[in-house]
């Protein structure tokens, strides 16, 4: 008897657990439109929603105010390095009046040479794959 019980509490639980809704990451404080952003002039797009991963960013993702698309990221699927979205968050800020941003080598160009300030920002890196 006990051990039948036994069995009808190990079935109730495991009931349960299977029907508990999954847990849910908590989103970066930030989201993206229909279109996500930028790869060397390319449009790229998310593949699921982001979720927050503070720190534990391994690719540069770019944040240019004033852009109506705003992201521009380092790499995408495909290109050597890609981590599948693992993205450390950098927000880029004008010194002087905007102009369009479309590649990491443009936003670094424009840094060089005082245009745009960038600011790392590991407490907003998240996780996102992109595809084109």
């Amino acid at each position: 008897m006990l051990i039948k019980r036994l069995s009808l509490v190990g079935l109730a639980f495991v009931t349960f657990v299977a029907l508990m809704p999954p847990a849910a990451a908590d989103r970066p404080g930030f989201v993206f439109p229909d279109i996500c952003c930028y790869y060397n002039g390319d449009v790229v797009r998310t593949v699921v929603p982001p979720a927050a991963f503070p720190n534990e960013g391994r690719d540069n993702f770019y944040v240019v105010s004033g852009q109506t698309i705003f992201g521009v990221v380092g790499v995408a699927p495909g290109a050597p390095g890609y981590h599948g979205g693992h993205w450390k968050f950098h927000l880029v800020t004008w010194n002087v009046d905007a102009y369009s941003l479309t590649s990491e080598a443009a936003i670094l160009t424009a840094a060089a040479t005082g245009d745009v300030t960038i600011t790392r920002n590991a407490a907003n890196d998240f996780l996102c794959p992109i595809q084109f």
